[in-house]
């Protein structure tokens, strides 16, 4: 029997087991993503005879005699599905990994069943927007959808709809893997033998049995690897991280670690080929916790690395990057301070969860060169350039016979900040000559990528009786598990503008990074800021409590004001960031407005009191951040007319639900007064463009888009040349796609035809280097109730104001603010990957770990600041990782002030809140003693 497939009949037959996602991807319906291969994610949903299926555990042999559809056949023709069509106009997709699915089951609902999303929905997730726009989509309803398609629209402050809408909706945009066979012919696969332990030297590797598999082709070890050290984090400087790292090591630090990588003509064939190596261990002491690790006579994981070489502070302590620092005296302040709050809080690791896992694809491309083929790398990356300077630098290359090209990424969120699977696959298509591809399960994403910084921070904080900060002591622990990458720039970035944004005069901080024996910590959203600010701002409102003052109103009288410098412990301010605009104090009256409203409709709906055993209450936290990374960040555009009038505009940063690619468009635009739709952005390939450092640290606007802006600018001033000596009238201006010079109006098309008679090109590039730099703030409220009884938590308002200068395209950067809370409210509430005391990461896969689903997310109030920075593009700022960082702390504060109970580590669950309001009811033991007696 054959299947049906999109009203096609198809003879091709399933594989013994196979799962009917494979098998309709082999047939080139990609449109079917995996996000977790286990039931759990909804990405590959599909429709069997009318029923939504995850075809990711639905066995293709039960689909013969049945008709299958997918995202690609939900269409009539040309003609959009009414579900595709909304999901298009309101924007319900960021990245655009999970729509597919998304959209395919709610293609099914009723009026009754979209009247309940919470429940209907939760087979779906989403790691990017939140699902207010989702909601909005699905239901046809809501404000935000009616400018998508206005006559005009598409310049500087506008909701320009996203370019590639139309193919996420259909199915027809190409994420990292979704290339047709034909285009790689002889395709191999590669998997990996990982460490069952978490320190040992490998003593040999018995291959025999592997390589007698049919289908296996090769296996490499650590013999076959380079020998140079490198680390998977990709910034700039390749030398703000240490090497510490071999593409395969004869010694292993953590479980998961590879060992050995397998390469067949399939992914069951490489499977079995790593199963049957046959490894003897020498197996090493090793350390779980940074206290241990720091602890005289532990073992010294990377021992053997030379410290300046590598660029490890003391490996032989296990100490990756410390720093220690005062400003003032710090003696003197809590000396003279009325009151003092000292405790310690720590933060946990948690998973980014992107949908789409990390994936790479190699094969080498023949040069006019003979014996010279050009090594190309598609890659699910944020930083294609750098992954080709660091693959370049591995296997000795030039770095012109290296090219990396990003297609749609699935979310990035930093964990694509890396190189973990490039190196592999590269390695293996130089030895076969063959195309490699290697894409990671999500079982691999929670054990073997990279997780963030858990930190341990003890905070001292002092304020005199008239609330002024008189000290801020913080003592930092952070666990950068088996490798340094990131190590050195999330410690001190985190223990930056979480300080700076404080006036203090006396500040002091001691921080270490430390190596341990579990997973690796790398690049996460915040940057370690989102750690130490709930620190910071947890202890802000416990100073204010102390000393009996509001503590919004605490804060008004010491964050930082222009014309302050921005101190962390450095007597001396960076001196390339300034204030381009201030909105934290907008930002502040923003939240503080919101949530006395929301008091008062609970009050005049009666909903103030819920009934026994709750309690409610208020909290707030403000957060500051860099808008863009230190020492250089560098982008590069190339713009130019065509022929028809329309512009092409080639950029190196990557599209990955971060919107860049819309920002590009609308910054062109209206700098060359024509709509964000006649401007088509082409990205992420290194042979694109020069140089681009990557679509990290919330750059894409505020370096990408100013190097866009620039190049406009440069063009749209030769285009008022060309146009004028075509008229012979000076001062022509730009309007509405076309040129004014004087009572003649020019169109772009006719000035290019001019332009090439006149030998004159009209393409121009744009260059930026990210600084001077400016700040970007964001300040977040929410109103809750907690049931003393249960540990109950409900969250009755969230409201976050944002300083994003002037806005360059509202409705999406409202979804980045939507997306920022969602994914820190699961870290405030439930994610947490945990590591057993062997070192073995326990949540392996999405059931295990609770990212926010539909009903998880409440609907946020978000409201920004009017500012107009002087450093950014057309005075925007950043907004992409900023949203994040005060929301876990604003929860914390809330939760304090409806309960009286301090929460100190995160998540904060709801059996924490209960046993610790358990605890904190209990007498203690000397009052109980002496009630006994």
């Amino acid at each position: 029997m054959a299947i049906e497939i999109n009203g096609t009949a198809t003879e091709a037959t399933p594989r013994p087991g196979q799962c009917l996602r494979t098998f309709l991807r082999e047939q080139g319906n990609f449109g079917v993503k995996k996000g977790c291969d286990g039931g759990d994610c909804g990405a590959c949903t599909v429709h069997v005879d009318g029923t939504p299926v995850h075809s990711c555990i639905y066995p293709a042999v039960r689909a013969e005699g049945h008709s299958v559809t997918t995202v690609e056949g939900l269409a009539n023709g040309d003609e959009l599905h009414p579900v595709q069509q909304q999901f298009l106009e309101h924007q319900g997709f960021q990245c655009g990994f999970c729509t597919a699915g998304m959209m395919m089951t709610a293609a099914t609902f009723d009026d009754e069943q979209k009247a309940n999303l919470p429940r209907n929905l939760k087979g779906n997730l989403c790691r990017c927007t939140g699902y207010r726009s989702i909601a909005e989509a699905v239901c046809g309803t809501g404000a935000d959808g009616h400018k998508a398609h206005d006559a005009g629209a598409g310049r500087l402050g506008d909701d320009v709809p996203a370019p590639a809408g139309r193919a996420v909706v259909t199915g027809t945009a190409r994420y990292t893997l979704d290339v047709p066979a034909e285009q790689l012919p002889g395709l191999l696969h590669l998997k990996l033998l990982r460490s069952p332990h978490a320190h040992a030297r490998i003593v040999s590797i018995d291959t025999t049995a592997a390589l007698r598999i049919p289908g296996v082709v090769a296996v490499f070890t650590d013999e076959d690897a380079p020998a140079q050290l490198f680390s998977t984090a990709q910034h700039e400087l390749y030398t703000d991280d240490p090497d510490d790292t071999r593409v395969l090591d004869d010694v292993v630090r953590f479980i998961g670690q590879r060992v050995a990588a397998v390469v067949a003509e399939s992914v069951g064939a490489a499977e079995a080929g790593a199963r049957a190596l046959k490894v003897e261990y020498e197996i090493l002491d090793a350390v779980f916790s940074p206290h241990e690790a720091l602890l005289p006579g532990a073992p010294a994981i990377h021992g053997d690395k030379d410290g300046e070489t590598a660029r490890i502070s003391r490996p032989f302590s296990n100490v990756v990057a410390e720093v220690h620092s005062e400003l003032g005296d710090v003696d003197a302040g809590f000396a003279s301070a009325d009151f003092i709050h000292e405790n310690t809080y720590q933060t946990q690791r948690v998973q980014h969860v992107a949908m789409e896992t990390h994936a790479s694809i190699a094969w080498l491309e023949p040069t006019e060169t003979p014996g010279e083929d050009r090594l190309v790398v598609r890659s699910s990356t944020q930083v294609p350039f750098l992954a080709r300077r660091s693959l370049a630098r591995i296997f000795d290359l030039p770095e012109d016979r290296v090219r990396v090209v990003a297609g749609r990424v699935g979310g990035g969120f930093g964990g694509k900040q890396e190189v973990l699977t490039e190196d592999l696959v590269a390695m293996a298509a130089l030895a076969l000559r063959r195309p490699v591809q290697l894409e990671f399960t999500r079982t691999e994403q929670f054990t073997a990528t990279t997780t963030r910084h858990p930190f341990t921070i003890n905070v001292k904080a002092g304020a005199s009786r008239d609330g002024h900060l008189t000290a801020l002591q913080l003592d930092v622990v952070t666990n950068t598990g088996a490798y340094g990458n990131h190590a050195p720039g999330v410690m001190f970035h985190g223990c930056g503008e979480s300080l700076a944004v404080y006036n203090c005069a006396n500040k002091k901080v001691d921080a270490q990074a430390v190596y341990t024996n579990t997973i690796p910590a790398g690049a996460f959203r915040g940057y370690g800021l989102s750690q130490m600010i709930f620190a910071i701002e947890s202890a802000m409102d416990e100073l204010a409590v102390g000393i009996g003052m509001d503590p919004l109103e605490f804060r008004l009288k010491n964050m930082v004001r222009p014309g302050d410098h921005m101190l962390s412990t450095n007597p001396e301010p960076e001196e390339d960031v300034f204030y381009g605009s201030y909105g934290l104090d907008q930002c502040v009256a923003l939240v503080r407005d919101a949530l006395e409203r929301g008091a008062q409709r609970y009050r005049d709906a009666g909903l103030d009191e819920l009934g026994p055993g709750w309690v409610t209450g208020e909290g707030a936290a403000l957060s500051m951040i860099d808008t863009v990374p230190p020492r250089g960040h560098y982008a590069h555009t190339r713009l130019r007319l065509l022929p028809d009038g329309t512009f092409d505009a080639a950029v190196g940063t990557a599209e990955f639900g971060n919107g860049t690619t819309t920002v590009h468009a609308q910054l062109a635009a209206t700098a060359l007064s024509t709509t964000a739709s006649n401007v088509a952005v082409r990205q992420s390939d290194t042979d694109l463009v020069e140089h681009d450092t990557g679509a990290f640290g919330s750059a894409g606007t505020v370096v990408a888009g100013q190097a866009t802006l620039l190049a406009a600018q440069e063009l749209a001033l030769r285009i008022r040349a060309v146009a004028a000596s075509l008229t012979g009238v000076p001062g022509c201006v730009l309007e509405d796609g076309a040129v004014r010079c004087g009572d003649r109006v020019v169109p772009f098309a006719e000035v290019y035809d001019a332009a090439r008679q006149q030998g004159v090109e009209l393409a121009t590039e744009g260059r930026w280097g990210g600084t001077p730099r400016s700040v970007a703030f964001n300040v977040h409220g929410f109103r809750v109730a907690v049931n003393t009884g249960t540990g109950e938590l409900r969250i009755l308002q969230s409201v976050q104001a944002a300083d994003a200068g002037v806005v360059v395209n509202p409705r999406q950067c409202r979804g980045q603010v939507e997306g920022g809370i969602a994914q820190a409210l699961g870290v405030a509430l439930y994610e947490e990957v945990r590591v057993n005391d062997a070192g073995r990461v326990t949540t392996d896969i999405l059931r295990q770990y609770h990212i926010p689903s539909f009903a998880d997310v409440p609907r946020s109030e978000v409201y920004f600041a009017a500012t107009n920075d002087e450093m950014g593009p057309l005075g925007a700022k950043s907004m992409s990782e900023s949203p994040f960082n005060p929301v876990a702390p604003a929860l914390a504060n809330a939760i304090r002030n409806a309960t009286g109970v301090r929460f100190t580590s995160l998540p904060i669950s709801r059996d924490k809140i209960y046993l610790g309001l358990k605890d904190a009811a209990a007498p203690s033991a000397p009052a109980a003693e002496l009630a006994r007696s």
